[in-house]
């Protein structure tokens, strides 16, 4: 009898790859559960204040039994229309425990960060720069002590 941890696997999840991407949705997931620990008990938003940071919000979009869908984003400006800057519509999905990035908005003020996204002809690519960039973020959140 053959346990299936001692199996040899004859793929590796590359950067890049679709298996890294679905490496990456599972990291994005367990850092995003580092700032809200109840994902499914969100059901209106949040602001997250840090003595070292701008304020997080976390607002959620749609609700549903397998998937969640949120904003996350820091707004400026003290007139009528705040800039969200970034801007990103996370789904998570709960069964899977997963999160990906479905939409990514702002940078309009940081045009390094722009380039993010800028002249990335393959979604899977796309998804990759999107999704790491959450991945990061997210890191950072915890570090500056954001929790909801």
């Amino acid at each position: 009898m053959i346990a299936d941890q001692w199996c040899e696997t004859s793929w590796r999840a590359q950067p890049g790859s679709f298996v890294g991407l679905m490496t990456l949705y599972e990291s994005n997931f367990v850092r995003l559960r580092w700032l809200v620990r109840d994902l499914r008990g969100i059901t209106e938003g949040r602001v997250s204040t840090s003595a070292t940071d701008c304020d997080l919000y976390l607002t959620p979009l749609e609700l549903s039994r397998y998937t969640t869908v949120f904003r996350l984003t820091y707004e400026f400006g003290d007139g009528s229309a705040p800039v969200r800057d970034p801007d990103l519509e996370v789904c998570v999905y709960h069964d899977a425990r997963l999160a990906e990035v479905r939409s990514f908005r702002g940078f309009q003020r940081h045009p390094q960060l722009a380039m993010l996204t800028a002249g990335l002809k393959r979604e899977l690519d796309q998804r990759w720069n999107r999704n790491m960039m959450l991945n990061k973020w997210l890191e950072y959140c915890a570090e500056q002590g954001h929790h909801f």
